[in-house]
């Protein structure tokens, strides 16, 4: 059994990859890999398709050279989709079918995007059980946000014609007598409608079950997001027993009272200017600095 210090479990979007560019800054390429090197486990978990983790990902990591036998996770569409990758590239894509969105829906949605709203979103043709839009990323944030504020009241309106339950925009999973069966969940760069049943929580299960397969056994955990829902991974691991601290890199929404502690990057010394990307990337090279010296 091995029992690494830490272990990770990071959101993508927002303290991965840049919400403006959607790619991964090379520095927080390079202290993955060294994290990686220093037997600390990581694991993604993610709303993003397996596609986008491999391209904007793992293909940058084995690039820059993931180290021989080391293996990084990768939970895609909120736990519907898992895979790992090593240095030889990646394994097998697992898919939980009972996750899927009806594929009539996502038909339905493909063709509003293009009738409607293709001057400032896409429909992500790499999902394999969620229905996701996207903001085109040359298209301005405001004028993105105001159009998806249209889009979800359509495809809210949309799921209505088909017996799939009552669609609703929040994050719960509702209570036992509810007929809800998917949710939209809007972000600040996507809409994504989805099982009710998906959530940053269901990643945390799936992340430590692989570990857990593999003999590993981490002393802690450290997860890091960029939206209230990315709480639910840290609620998860606390409610298991886990010791666990959350980083939240967008704080401006407001950081919630939890019974774990939460970090910002005002705990780095850093300035409220540092968001996203810049605040993610802070914090690996702090764990990294941590685990292996800052004369590395």
């Amino acid at each position: 059994m091995l029992t690494p210090p830490l272990a990770l479990l990071l959101d993508v979007d927002g303290p991965i990859a840049s919400p403006v560019t959607r790619t991964v800054p090379e520095g927080i390429i390079t202290d993955l890999l060294a994290l990686v090197a220093a037997g600390i486990p990581v694991v993604f978990n993610t709303g993003r398709s397996d596609a986008f983790i491999k391209e904007q990902v793992m293909v940058p990591m084995i690039a820059a050279g993931m180290p021989d036998g080391a293996v990084v996770h990768a939970i895609c569409e909120k736990g519907a989709v898992w895979f790992s990758y090593t240095a030889d590239g990646a394994g097998p894509v697992h898919v939980d079918s009972t996750l899927a969105v009806p594929s009539a829906y996502g038909d339905d949605i493909r063709r509003l995007v293009a009738e409607d709203y293709a001057a400032h979103m896409f429909f992500d043709e790499t999902k394999r059980a969620m229905v996701s839009v996207e903001q085109h990323v040359d298209v301005p944030s405001a004028d993105y946000l105001a159009e998806q504020k249209l889009f979800d009241a359509e495809a809210i309106e949309l799921m209505s014609r088909y017996d799939l339950g009552v669609v609703r925009l929040d994050h719960h999973v509702p209570d036992s007598d509810d007929a809800v069966d998917y949710r939209v969940d809007p972000t600040i760069i996507s809409t994504d409608i989805e099982s009710i049943r998906l959530g940053k929580d269901l990643g945390a299960s799936r992340a430590v079950e692989l570990l857990a397969a593999a003999g590993i056994t981490p002393e802690a955990w450290r997860t890091m997001g960029d939206s209230r829902t990315d709480y639910a991974m840290a609620d998860w691991l606390h409610h298991q027993d886990h010791e666990v601290k959350h980083v939240d890199v967008r704080p401006a929404d407001g950081v919630p009272e939890k019974p774990y502690p939460v970090l910002t990057a005002a705990d780095l010394g850093l300035g409220p200017e540092v968001i996203h990307d810049d605040a993610g990337g802070a914090f690996l090279h702090a764990w990294l600095e941590a685990v292996s010296g800052p004369t590395r």
